[in-house]
C-alpha cells in the first residue's frame, strides 16, 4: 500500500464523519490562534514602546523639580522650582556621557492667526531641546542660539498646530500671535503622534526660551535663570543608570543638599517608565500562551480520543484489511495519517482565524499588534507534532491488532 493510497483512505475516513473531524480539530484551532495573536500580541508592544521611546527621545532622563513645603503643608512635584540654566550647562559640560541637557520651560496659550484660534501646548526651549527630544524639523529651521540671547519672537510649529491654523497654506514666513504677541514661522516639525497618555506631542509651539519667559509663560516662580525642567540625552542605553547617579550627584553639589536633606528635585527615567508598558503587555502575551498551551493539550487528547474510538469502531475493517494482505505498517500509517490530518487541517484553519483575530484587534481594541511572519510557521509546526504525538498511539494500537480477532469483532 502507497503513502499516497494511505492518505486517500485517511480523507475517506474523515469526510465520513465530518462534524465529528471538526470537533476534534476544534482544540487545535483555538490553540493555533491563540499562539498567533499571542506572538502578535507582544511584537506589537515591542514595536510600540520603540516606537514611544524614538518620539520622546531615547536614553533620556528628566530632571524636574522638587516639592515646595511651607507651613506644614507639602506640594506635589514641581510645585517649587528650583533648576536653572546653570543647572543644564553644568549637567552637560561635566559629564562625558551626557549628549544634551536641555532646560525648558511650558505652558499654554492661545494662538491667533487672522480670524482663527487655537489654544495649544507652549514650550520655551534652546536648540539642544530639539536633540534630547528626538524632534526634527519638516520645513524651514529650527530655533538657534543667537535668537534665544536676542529673545527673538520666532516660533516653531507641529503638525497638529499647522493643520487647525493653516489649512492648506504654507505657514512658513507667516506671523502667528500668541498671547497677542506677534511670532514669525520660521519652521515646521516632523508628526510624532500622540504619547502613551494620549497627548498630541504635534499640539505645540516652540519659541525660545528667553522669549518666553519673558513676554509669554513669565512668572514669579519662573523669573531669572529658573527653568521648568531639564531633558538630559545619555550617549548610550548601558550609561543611563551611570549618568543618573552623576547627575544626582552633581544637583545635590550644586544646590548643597546634605545627606540628611531632601533633594529639591527629582530624576525621571523615560525608559524605565516605558518598559513597565511593556511589562504589561508581556503579562498579556504570557496569559495568552497559557491559553495556546491548555488548547493545544486538549486538542491533542481530543485527537488521541477520537482516533481511540475510531479504531475501536473500524475494528472488522481493520481485521479485512489485514486479512487482504495489509500490514501493520500500512495501517498504522493510514491511522497516524488521519490523526495529522485532522491536527493540520486545525492547524490551517487556527492560522486564518489568528491572523484575522490579530488584524480586528489592531482595528477595533487599539492595541499594537505586528504579526511575524514566524508566527503561523510556529503555529503550523506545533499542530504537526500534536497530530504525531498524539496520534502515534491509537495508531500503533491499530497496527497490533490480532487479524483473527478483529474479524470476530462485533
Amino acid at each position: 500500500m502507497t503513502y499516497m493510497d494511505s492518505l486517500r483512505a485517511a480523507f475517506s475516513s474523515l469526510r465520513v464523519n465530518i462534524l465529528r473531524s471538526v470537533l476534534t480539530a476544534l482544540g487545535i484551532i483555538i490553540g493555533v490562534a491563540a499562539v498567533i495573536v499571542m506572538v502578535s500580541v507582544g511584537a506589537g508592544a515591542r514595536a510600540n514602546v520603540d516606537k514611544l521611546i524614538e518620539s520622546i527621545g531615547s536614553n533620556l532622563i528628566m530632571v524636574v523639580p522638587g516639592s515646595s513645603s511651607r507651613g506644614g503643608v507639602r506640594g506635589g512635584a514641581g510645585s517649587r522650582p528650583t533648576l536653572t540654566m546653570d543647572d543644564a550647562e553644568a549637567i552637560q559640560t561635566q559629564f562625558d556621557s551626557v549628549v544634551v541637557a536641555a532646560p525648558s520651560v511650558s505652558g499654554s496659550a492661545q494662538l491667533i492667526f487672522g480670524n482663527t484660534n487655537w489654544f495649544s501646548q507652549v514650550e520655551g526651549i534652546t536648540p539642544e531641546f530639539m536633540v534630547a527630544r528626538n524632534w526634527s524639523i519638516e520645513e524651514g529651521r529650527g530655533i538657534t542660539p543667537e535668537e534665544v540671547r536676542s529673545a527673538a519672537k520666532v516660533a516653531v510649529i507641529g503638525q497638529t498646530v499647522a493643520n487647525e491654523l493653516f489649512p492648506g497654506q504654507n505657514p512658513l514666513g507667516q506671523t502667528l500671535r500668541i498671547k497677542r504677541v506677534p511670532f514669525e514661522i520660521v519652521g515646521t516639525l516632523v508628526g510624532k503622534g500622540q504619547t502613551s497618555f494620549g497627548r498630541d506631542q504635534d499640539d505645540t509651539v516652540m519659541i525660545p526660551i528667553s522669549t518666553a519667559k519673558k513676554r509669554i509663560l513669565g512668572s514669579d516662580r519662573l523669573s531669572g535663570n529658573l527653568v521648568s525642567v531639564i531633558a538630559v540625552s545619555i550617549r548610550s542605553a548601558e550609561e543611563v543608570s551611570m549618568a543618573e547617579a552623576q547627575v544626582t550627584e552633581l544637583m545635590q553639589e550644586r544646590h548643597r543638599i546634605r545627606p540628611d536633606q531632601i533633594n529639591d528635585f527629582s530624576i525621571r527615567n523615560i525608559s524605565e517608565f516605558l518598559s513597565a508598558r511593556e511589562e504589561s503587555s508581556r503579562v498579556m502575551s504570557l496569559l495568552l500562551a497559557a491559553v495556546a498551551s491548555v488548547s493545544l493539550l486538549v486538542g491533542g487528547i481530543g485527537i488521541m480520543n477520537i482516533m481511540l474510538v475510531s479504531v475501536t469502531e473500524r475494528t472488522r475493517e481493520i481485521g479485512l484489511r489485514m486479512a487482504i494482505g495489509a500490514g501493520g505498517k500500512d495501517i498504522m500509517m493510514q491511522f497516524l495519517i488521519e490523526a495529522i490530518a485532522l491536527s493540520l487541517i486545525g492547524g490551517l484553519i487556527g492560522i486564518v482565524l489568528g491572523l484575522a483575530g490579530s488584524q480586528a484587534i489592531a482595528n477595533f481594541a487599539d492595541w499594537p499588534m505586528r504579526i511575524e511572519i514566524y508566527a503561523p510557521l510556529m503555529a503550523f509546526g506545533f499542530a504537526a507534532f500534536i497530530g504525531i504525538f498524539f496520534g502515534f498511539y491509537p495508531a500503533r494500537k491499530a497496527a497490533l491488532l490480532d487479524p483473527i480477532e478483529a474479524l470476530r469483532y462485533e
